[in-house]
């Protein structure tokens, strides 16, 4: 089977690392993978504003660049929903029946990374090694678009040495939400003013999601407010093993806790 890695724009822009320890960890675990040039942006700002004919032509991106692959894998739960949530109303707002045949075609091949691990490859101990207390927010877009449940914690729970704490109120919103921080920012402010308040609560040393936007609003907050908390995409969670050691200049679990 070919698989494909679709980075994100974000990632790829903002966080490489996130891409790298995503082909790192599926390699370790025998999927080989690649990384198609030509890819770009899903689209989801222009979908989410209401520009469906521009959302179109990056559908058709997709499509054109993805289309021969067999699985294609996204580190990103709001990105990766986007073929299956959002490219068919966009083919359809322009009447362009051949686009939405293809995105009904290439939908079932696009895996969310935890959901692909856990569902395609059936494995929840990937291996990994992290000896640092951490609490996971799981994102909108991975509990509603992507219906992720409770994979991201199966394989958080299964990571050696991890001390891993619940997050309260984790599924309230951190207010990112694209372009909605830009245009109610002060709603969006408070918002993440509270989630930033119960990570602090867990004590947690390192925060995680499957989401980098979300992340990086949440720790712009955490950062802004002088707290030394870690974000971290999961999968560089689940790449890292025992030969990476624990993380520089982050207090070391003793033992193995999870909560």
């Amino acid at each position: 089977m070919r698989t494909a890695l679709f980075v994100t724009c974000l990632n790829d822009t903002l966080f490489p690392r996130t891409g790298q320890a995503a082909v790192k960890l599926l390699r370790r675990l025998g999927v080989e993978v690649e990384f198609p040039a030509a890819q770009s942006c899903c689209g989801q700002m222009h979908y989410n504003t209401g520009y469906r004919a521009e959302t179109a032509k990056l559908a058709r991106r997709f499509v054109e660049v993805f289309g021969d692959y067999d699985r294609i894998i996204v580190p990103s739960a709001s990105c990766g929903g986007m073929p299956s949530e959002a490219y068919a109303i966009a083919a359809e707002s322009v009447g362009d029946d051949g686009l939405l045949r293809d995105v009904r075609s290439i939908a079932p091949r696009v895996h969310e990374l935890t959901s692909f691990l856990t569902d395609t490859l059936g494995v929840e101990d990937v291996g990994a090694y992290f000896p640092h207390r951490v609490t996971y927010h799981p994102t909108c877009h991975s509990l509603r678009a992507s219906a992720l449940g409770d994979r991201p914690y199966r394989l958080l729970r299964a990571v050696r040495g991890i001390d891993f704490v619940e997050l309260p109120a984790q599924e309230e919103c951190c207010g990112f939400g694209g372009t909605f921080s830009v245009k109610n920012g002060a709603v969006s402010g408070a918002m993440n003013g509270d989630k930033a308040r119960h990570v602090l609560e867990t004590g947690a040393h390192v925060l995680a999601a499957v989401d980098n936007s979300c992340l990086m609003n949440i720790g712009g907050r955490l950062a802004k407010d002088g707290h030394p908390v870690r974000t971290m995409h999961l999968v560089e969670i689940l790449a890292r093993t025992e030969e990476d050691g624990p993380l520089d200049g982050v207090p070391v679990t003793e033992g193995e806790k999870v909560r």
